[in-house]
């Protein structure tokens, strides 16, 4: 798929699935606006893409609604015309609800669900403007069925479903495309940074790769779908465990054990890793 002369902003791309779809975005000729809130990382990022394309930086925190609104102007102001919105920045404090602080509950809510809705709606009259476009959301499998100790979090992913499915329905005939990826655990520093807070039923799922989720990305702003899963099978087990709670009930204790076994191999994995670059 070609982006060459159209613009894509990217939150929370100075990392894992963020930077990776910065990197594919590149590749396919668009020129970029990455956002995260610390500068330098964007700066790192962007350092390694400007040999490729065009790349702009902007540090921000995106529930900030005053800076989601300078944003696009300094995308129009750099690049003329904003085609692709890539809503990506994500936070999870995981734990029992009663565990979690409650600002870090309200921020779950603010940058995973809030943050997206309001960036969508500063992106329309935009793409309007140069007659179409493409806003996709990285969602969860959380988003998906009820996560137990994940409870605010998944609340956040699945209101961000609904609100894609909503407005699927809203721009069909505008022209803009509007999609969500739905990925289970992917290796990035999200989930592994902090793997020991992670649930055991999140690492039943296959992981993935950061590129495949930004692969994924870059398709669903030319394809048909409203969504994707990743992997597709987790999307079979999520759709069966929200229709049929008890199966989910029923289900939990083999998959913990499985992801229990998962989790042990990754860290084991993580730390020769350190050791061999000690």
């Amino acid at each position: 798929m070609n982006f060459k002369d159209k613009t894509a902003i990217i939150t929370g791309a100075s990392e894992g699935v963020g930077a990776a779809a910065a990197r594919i975005f590149a590749d396919a000729g668009a020129n970029l606006m990455l956002v995260a809130r610390t500068k330098k990382n964007l700066e790192a990022i962007a350092g390694d893409l400007r040999n490729k394309t065009r790349v702009e930086i902007f540090a921000m925190d995106v529930s900030d609604s005053g800076a989601c609104v300078d944003l696009f102007k300094k995308a129009h102001f750099e690049y003329g015309r904003v085609d692709v919105l890539i809503n990506n920045a994500g936070f999870h404090q995981r734990g029992p609800a009663e565990d979690v602080d409650a600002g870090d509950l309200g921020r779950m809510i603010d940058v995973d669900l809030r943050a997206p809705i309001i960036l969508t709606r500063i992106a329309i009259p935009y793409m309007q403007e140069v007659g179409g476009g493409a806003i996709i959301n990285v969602g969860s499998l959380a988003g998906r069925t009820p996560v137990p100790n994940s409870a605010t979090y998944s609340a956040a992913k699945s209101g961000l479903r609904a609100f894609t499915y909503a407005m699927s329905e809203e721009l069909r005939s505008s022209g803009i495309k509007i999609a969500i990826v739905s990925a289970g655990p992917v290796d990035t520093g999200f989930i592994m940074s902090n793997i020991d807070r992670v649930t055991d039923l999140t690492f039943s799922q296959p992981v993935s790769q950061a590129d495949e989720v930004a692969q994924v990305i870059l398709d669903l702003c030319g394809n048909r779908r409203v969504e994707k899963t990743l992997p597709a099978i987790s999307g079979v087990l999520t759709t069966l465990t929200y229709l049929m709670p008890w199966l989910g009930r029923a289900a939990r204790p083999l998959l913990e054990r499985k992801g229990a076994r998962v989790k042990k191999a990754l860290k084991k994995k993580s730390a020769d890793s350190r050791s061999r670059q000690g």
